[in-house]
C-alpha cells in the first residue's frame, strides 16, 4: 500500500519544514504501522483432518520495517509467503485481516503528522 503526496502539500512542506522533520514523521509513522500490525496479527489456528494446530506466530514475527529513499519511504508487512492468504482469505479459508485496518488507522495518523508540519 502506498500514500503517494498531494503537489501543494509537497510545495507547503518544502517551505515550512526541513527535510529531518519529513523524514522522522516517515519513520516513526513506519515504525507504529508495523508495531500495529503485530498487535492485529492474531490467528485463529486451524484444523489438519480432525486435530486442530495452534497459530506458531510466525506471521506476526515476519512483519519488518525497511526504509528507503534516504529515510523518506517506509515499507512494511508479513514477509512470510502466506500473509496475503491471511489477508484476504480463500476459498477454503475465511480472510483474517491484520495488514489493511492497521494502515487504515495510521494513514489517517501520517497525514494528520505531514499537516502539523505545513503549520
Amino acid at each position: 500500500m502506498k500514500i503517494t503526496g498531494i503537489d501543494a502539500l509537497q510545495k507547503k512542506l518544502r517551505k515550512n519544514a526541513t527535510l529531518n522533520d519529513v523524514k522522522h514523521v516517515v519513520k516513526s509513522n513506519g515504525a507504529q504501522l508495523t508495531t500495529r500490525i503485530q498487535k492485529y496479527a492474531v490467528f485463529r489456528g486451524h484444523y489438519e483432518g480432525k486435530k486442530f494446530v495452534k497459530p506458531t506466530g510466525f506471521t506476526k514475527r515476519s512483519v519488518i520495517l525497511s526504509l528507503s529513499r534516504n529515510n523518506l519511504e517506509a515499507t512494511t508487512g508479513p514477509t512470510s509467503d502466506y500473509g496475503g492468504y491471511l489477508e484476504v482469505g480463500t476459498r477454503f479459508m475465511g480472510a483474517q485481516p491484520f495488514v489493511k485496518p492497521a494502515f487504515d488507522i495510521q494513514k489517517k495518523i501520517f497525514i494528520n503528522d505531514l499537516k502539523e508540519l505545513t503549520k
